[in-house]
């Protein structure tokens, strides 16, 4: 396997996590709540957090459908700031960066 097929079969199994996590909040957040009002006061605390979580990963999910279209396009792993070669090291900890550490910084 090809270091970019290898790459985008680690970018498509994290989108894939991302979209059932997704799914089960949006789940939680459906469900009806609770008649008692205590109990409702801190469902809506949690409701919260998983909110931000959802925002966030719907981030990640932008960020990787990004680096696919970048992979269809032959251009994965350069910079989208100054066209330099991304390094290897930077892309096995974020594989779906657009940037070169010197842009990213």
């Amino acid at each position: 396997m090809t270091p970019i097929a290898t790459r985008k079969a680690q970018l498509l199994t994290r989108l894939g996590d991302l979209n059932g996590r997704l799914a089960r909040i949006e789940a939680e957040l459906d469900a009806p709540q609770t008649a008692d009002w205590e109990d409702r006061a801190a469902e809506r605390e949690g409701d919260e957090v998983l909110e931000g979580v959802g925002l966030t990963g719907q981030q990640e999910i932008r960020m990787i459908e990004a680096a696919l279209d970048r992979i269809a396009a032959g251009t994965y792993g350069t910079c989208v700031t100054c066209g330099a070669e991304i390094g290897d090291a930077r892309l096995d900890l974020l594989p779906f960066t657009p940037f070169c550490r010197d842009c990213a910084a």
